[in-house]
């Protein structure tokens, strides 16, 4: 054998996908775009050729317009290469929607992760990091950079910023003392470092000397001040607009920007582009807030992580605490999970080492915090033989009084926190307690106000009709008593029992911030509580067990976790501050008399390893009618050794939300309209294969789109609201 070729054919040149084109291609002429689709399987990059004409606003990060199939689409320009990654025929661009280049590759790297945490789409994770654009905003940006004076709006000065460690508008003196929380200095120094240091925080109390805004606009400044960016994240409006206020006296009003939808499209822009463009190193804001775009991140801090708003409501169904958590480990920038309680996530992460902890000394503690009482502890029972029937005990009606008369300091508000909003929200028959609900949905009835109690006019709280005729399916009877009491109902009891004493009320959309120091019920929902300066004299906590006798894994340390909220408003108890809590379930209440949070949180996460149930494990939960559930599970190939894991289900959903079935077995929705029976199935798997099981979910989650035998499930990854 001579090593020569049989045969003499022609090599083909190698397939470029470039064809030729007058005048030739610019460099790098290969586009790579991630289409903006939430279709699972074109979750990926395609390549398409740039004109010599949008060679120099076609960058990476900008707004792109392609030819994909018979019809144009938005795609995100990631990237750009001389060589394609295929032989097939390239289309350019058809425009660049906008020069901006508002994807940064730290948000495309960390949209990536994310994606890949949560089994979802890279696009549909951007659809809530990137605001849609504003043209105008684009334009007046521009202006004011390129003539300043023309605008009348000074160009930023870089020099005396806090992002420059220049001094600032705002004194020492709007800082926050960190003193008493061992390791906070040391956090710090790490943080102006660039060590990317991690902790866990959690404040005995919320006012005053330990204000929480307070607390989170310092530790923003203080790493501003040290020429890194600050990103803060908290779930409510109102915590933004208190956080806001802080940041005016700390860093002044054109130290920071606010991320957030409520502002609407143009401020939330504009907010975005002065981060992007490093106008700004600090970046507030609510839970899309987690993407600000700033430059050299040096602190993530989270307030509240337990609250669900922090849970995005889209697919891929992230959490803004485990964003952070990715963020902070792929920027290398510190992490701050600050709360008044712990969740089990959160204790995982400490127990592991992984997270540090500012820890605050029990001799602090009792300082700080106020004096609990729970009624049904034994003493209590003893001296108030009606306490079982009473929803406002003895106990809680003589904190009450003294603290509005100033008995054991100066008077002041009392807090008074409701589980349920409305006047009435839920009824009963009175003769045999059987819940009373719609004849046309099975909603639940309620009187929605004190006129329709008046006339006896219950009304559906699912599809809004009204029952003037209610007959008990059960016993036949018409009589109807109240099942719980609403904000409103409770805030005219009250009123008619401290006759001459301001009554307010804070619920729904009346949701007050700031209340002052003058004697006052305040009667707020779960988390609607307003913040008192000097805090509040005393707090009932109301309807305790009916909140914990709803369903869900989350519900007791959810419920305690609002109680340490509340708790945080009121005074120390040198100062006279008493909390009352009306519920029986042992454990949860000794955690808030004991003001021991992290505890609870340990005992609760020994429990779950035990059970092998989140946050021990991690969870995938796939909800959709029957046929298709089992066919997406017959589609996941688990790897290795995660083959013996078992799926639990599926079964039907027996409530409805988010298009699942109202009627629960009967698989009628609301106003009577047939829905399909959803069904539910589990999938539990440990942290050291949780890589492998997601990607294997992910990759059943893209072939069932493409094949499209059935209808399409949803796929949730460490869901918020564990079943």
């Amino acid at each position: 054998m001579t090593g020569e070729p049989l045969f003499d054919l022609p090599v083909p040149p190698p397939v470029t996908g470039l064809p030729e084109v007058a005048g030739g291609w610019p460099d790098d002429p290969v586009a790579r775009v991630l289409l903006d689709s939430g279709v699972p399987h074109l979750d990926r990059e395609f390549d398409y050729l740039v004109p010599r004409s949008l060679d120099d606003s076609a960058r990476p990060g900008v707004r792109v317009r392609v030819r994909f199939g018979h019809q144009d689409v938005l795609g995100w320009l990631t990237s750009r290469g001389s060589e394609p990654s295929t032989g097939a025929k390239l289309l350019p661009l058809r425009s660049v929607v906008s020069p901006e280049p508002v994807l940064t590759p730290e948000i495309l790297d960390l949209a990536r992760a994310v994606a890949a945490r949560y089994a979802g789409n890279v696009a549909d994770v951007l659809r809530v990091a990137v605001p849609p654009r504003v043209a105008k905003v684009e334009k007046a940006l521009n202006a004011e950079a390129a003539a300043p004076e023309a605008t009348g709006i000074p160009a930023p000065d870089t020099k005396g910023s806090p992002a420059a460690g220049g001094p600032s508008g705002a004194t020492a003196a709007e800082g926050f003392d960190w003193s008493p929380l061992r390791g906070a200095e040391a956090f710090f120094q790490q943080v102006r470092a660039g060590d990317g240091p991690r902790a866990a925080l959690t404040v005995p109390s919320a006012h005053g000397a330990w204000d929480t805004a307070t607390l989170l606009a310092d530790a923003a400044a203080r790493t501003a001040e040290a020429g890194r960016a600050a990103v803060v994240v908290v779930p409510h409006q109102r915590d933004l607009e208190r956080l806001c206020r802080a940041l005016d006296r700390r860093v002044g009003p054109e130290g920071y920007a606010r991320l957030t939808a409520d502002d609407g499209p143009t401020p939330r822009y504009r907010a975005f582009l002065q981060l992007r463009r490093g106008l700004r190193q600090i970046a507030v804001g609510t839970r899309s807030a987690i993407w600000a775009p700033v430059e050299h991140p040096g602190l993530v801090a989270v307030w509240n992580d337990d609250d669900s708003l922090h849970a995005e409501q889209r697919s891929p169904y992230q959490h803004v605490r485990d964003v952070a958590l990715v963020r902070s480990e792929l920027a290398g920038a510190g992490l701050l999970l600050a709360s008044t309680s712990r969740t089990p996530e959160v204790q995982r992460l400490v127990e592991s080492g992984w997270l540090g902890e500012l820890g605050v000394g029990r001799e602090t503690i009792h300082a700080v915090t106020p004096r609990v009482v729970s009624t049904a502890d034994s003493w209590e029972t003893e001296r108030d033989p009606l306490l079982a029937r009473a929803r406002l005990p003895q106990a809680a009606w003589k904190a009450a009084r003294e603290g509005l008369e100033g008995k054991h300091g100066m008077p002041g508000p009392v807090l008074v926190q409701v589980g349920r909003s409305g006047f009435i929200p839920a009824l009963i028959c009175r003769d045999c307690g059987t819940p009373a609900r719609c004849r046309h949905c099975t909603g639940p009835l309620g009187f929605p106000d004190r006129t329709a109690s008046a006339r006896n006019e219950a009304a559906c709280r699912w599809c809004g009709r009204r029952e003037r005729h209610f007959e008990c399916p059960e016993c036949d009877s018409s009589r109807l008593r109240a099942g719980s009491r609403g904000v409103d109902r409770t805030a005219e009891e009250l009123g008619r029992a401290f006759p001459n004493t301001p009554v307010l009320s804070s619920s729904g959309d009346h949701i007050l911030s700031t209340v002052d120091d003058t004697p006052s019920l305040v009667v707020a929902t779960i988390g609607a509580e307003p913040v008192v300066p000097g805090g509040y004299t005393t707090a009932l906590l109301l309807d305790g067990d009916s909140q914990l006798q709803r369903e869900g894994l989350r519900t007791p340390g959810q419920v305690l976790s609002r109680w340490f909220a509340a708790a945080a408003l009121v005074r120390s108890r040198q100062d006279g501050g008493v909390v009352v809590v009306t519920a029986s379930q042992e454990d949860v209440v000794g955690a808030l008399v004991r003001m021991d949070p992290a505890g609870y949180a340990s005992r609760q996460l020994a429990e779950r390893r035990e059970l092998h149930l989140p946050p021990a494990v991690r969870m995938a939960e796939v909800t959709g009618p029957a046929n298709a559930v089992t066919a997406f599970m017959d589609l996941v190939e688990l790897p290795g050794a995660s083959k013996d894991l078992p799926w639990i289900g599926p079964v039907p959903v027996e409530d409805w939300s988010g298009g699942e079935g109202r009627g629960g077995a009967g698989g009628s929705g609301p106003a009577g309209h047939a829905e399909p029976l959803r069904h539910r199935a589990l999938l539990f798997f440990p942290y050291g294969a949780a890589r492998s099981v997601v990607e294997a979910l992910r990759a059943a989650r893209s072939a069932s789109s493409a094949r499209r035998l059935t209808e399409p499930v949803r796929l949730r990854i460490d869901p918020f609201d564990l079943p």
